[in-house]
This record gives structure tokens, sequence and C-alpha cells, in this order.
């Protein structure tokens, strides 16, 4: 039996609308808290937006999404997976951000997941914009490279902005392969399209490995025939799923800071997360709603819901995990 402290306070208990939000209804534990050594996942925020180059806003995400999340309940409607009955979940709050500066912002991030890893929790976060993935990797993968699966509608892989400015959200995963946080042949990036400056981010995943699936091929494939690709391109080893809001198409989730027109629909949206089932994932998170361009609160609720099925992937990666750990004890 789970321990009833970890599960999210239900509905017919307190009504949707009142109470103060935490992710999905979870109990709020510090990083300090003597329970912290019984947390498996942690939901966690990162309202920072220092790296976004057009229309900011991600750094209020967090708030937004934890809002919005208080209609996930407890069971997936699709698979019938119950998470919060599988493993421990909590709020871990979020982290703190220097709003004056890049590299102190960074530096603050990387110490935060630094204690959550050392905790042994797998963070799922929310953005934020996609340059806080950096931090997050910088934690996870400082003993060894991890996998991605990657969603969005850009490749993150440029070198610079702006004249040299290395630490953009345009950046993250160029700075993840150079600092050997990232085994690039064992990343795929899926959704990507738009407009772009040049192919310098193309030939650099090129150069590297790194497995690019552009919305064409996307739409041309379906979603099973990519995921599964994708699935095989991650393998057995650890992984990080990064998903940009902006991987959907902006009819479904306008709420974002740089959208591209001719994406997924938010079903579609939902498959590829709830297609994650099997992937050793470490960490994950959701990053660039921007609730300025989210005046419904329906990018957000879209957002939130992508957590909960990758959600339900981590928690089924933790059992399987601690089974293979106990049938080797034994």
């Amino acid at each position: 039996m789970s321990d009833t402290f970890f599960h999210p306070v239900s509905g017919f208990e307190l009504p949707r609308f009142a109470g103060v939000p935490t992710f999905m209804r979870l109990p709020h534990v510090a990083l300090d808290d003597p329970r912290l050594k019984d947390v498996r996942i942690g939901l966690i925020g990162t309202p920072w937006d220092g790296g976004t180059t057009n229309r900011p806003g991600p750094r209020h995400g967090p708030r937004q999404l934890r809002d919005m999340s208080t209609m996930i309940r407890a069971q997936n409607g699709a698979t019938g997976i119950r998470p919060f009955e599988l493993v421990n979940c909590v709020d871990l709050g979020d982290v703190g951000p220097n709003p004056a500066s890049v590299d102190d912002s960074l530096t603050r991030m990387t110490a935060f997941y630094d204690r959550v890893v050392a905790a042994g929790i797998r963070p799922l976060s929310a953005g934020g914009d996609h340059l806080c993935s950096l931090p997050i990797l910088r934690s996870l993968a400082k003993d060894r490279p991890l996998g991605m699966i990657h969603f969005d509608s850009h490749t993150d892989l440029y070198k610079s902005y702006f004249g040299g400015m290395l630490y953009t959200h345009g950046t993250p995963f160029r700075r993840a392969v150079e600092e050997g946080l990232l085994d690039p042949k064992r990343v795929v990036q899926i959704g990507i399209r738009g407009t772009a400056y040049d192919n310098e981010d193309r030939d650099f995943a090129d150069s590297v490995g790194i497995r690019v699936i552009p919305i064409e091929e996307f739409h041309a494939r379906g979603v099973e025939d990519v995921m599964a690709e994708a699935k095989e391109i991650a393998g057995t080893g650890e992984t990080y799923v990064s998903y940009d809001i902006d991987f959907v198409d902006p009819a479904f989730a306008p709420g974002t800071g740089t959208p591209e027109v001719g994406g997924p629909n938010s079903h579609q949206a939902l498959q590829v997360a709830r297609m994650l089932d099997g992937v050793n994932i470490v960490g994950a998170d959701l990053v660039e709603v921007s609730p300025p361009f989210d005046t419904s609160g329906g990018t957000a609720f879209l957002g939130v819901s992508i957590m909960f099925e990758i959600l339900c992937n981590m928690a089924l990666c933790c059992v399987q995990g601690e089974a293979q750990t106990s049938g080797a004890s034994a």
C-alpha cells in the first residue's frame, strides 16, 4: 500500500478551485524536509526566461501550470496507470533564479538540481525557457552522458546569438553536447520546422550524429512509427526527455514565445508522451509555456497534461528499476 501522504488532494475532498495550488495537488516537500528520503519523483518549477530571444513570459509558466494542474486526476484515462500509487511524488517547489544574471541563474539551478539528484529523485520540471534544460542536464549527467528524446519545432543547437552570446534558449543542447552531457548518437529531435537563419544547427546535428526528424517526416510516417524509432535511438540507457510546448501547432498551443505553424494537434501531443513507455527516463521537462500569450489557460492545461503522461512513464520506470535492483540483490 502506497503512503497516502504522497497522494494528491482529491476533488471529492476539496474543490479543485480551492486550496493552495501545487503541481497536480501533490504535497509540497522542501529539500530540507525529512520526508525527502522517501520521494522518487519531484515536480519542480524553473521560473526563468533569461535565455529568451523574442517574446518573453515563460518565467510565469510554472505558476500557471500549477494552477491548471488542479484538473489532473489520479488515473490516466487512456492507459489506466495510477502514478501516485506506484511511486511517491511531490512538488519540490521552484528554483530561485537571479533575474538580473544568466550566469548566476544557471549556477543556482545546477546547485538546486545537484541536491535533487543526490537525494535519488528523478526530476520532472516545468519551465521557464529552454535554456533551463542545460543546468538540469549538468546535474543529471555529471558522471556519464545521457540520451535524449526532444520534442520541439527548433533544434536549439545553434552555436551562439547576437555576436557570440553562448547561453540562450536556442543553444542549450549545443552546449550540452560540447560539455559531454549528451551522447549525440542517442539523441533524437522530433518535429523540427519553420524558417531558419541558415543550416548551422542542422549541419552540427549531422556532424555529431544527432537524428533530426522534421515535421514533414513526422506527419508522413505517423506517431507510432516515429516513436518506435525514437525509442530505438534512446535504447535502454539513461535518457532525458525535453518537451518544448511549441512542438505543438499554435492552433492548439498559442501561449509560447516562438510558435511555428504546421505542428501536431493536441491529441498527437499527448500520444508522443504516452508512447515513451519503456524508455529509461531519469529526468524530463516541459518548457516555454508563456502565460501572457495564453489568456485562456489552454496552453498550460495541455502542457500539464503532457507532464502527466510523462510522469506516468517515469513512475513505471521507477517501479521497473526497483524491481530489477531487488532481483539482483536477491
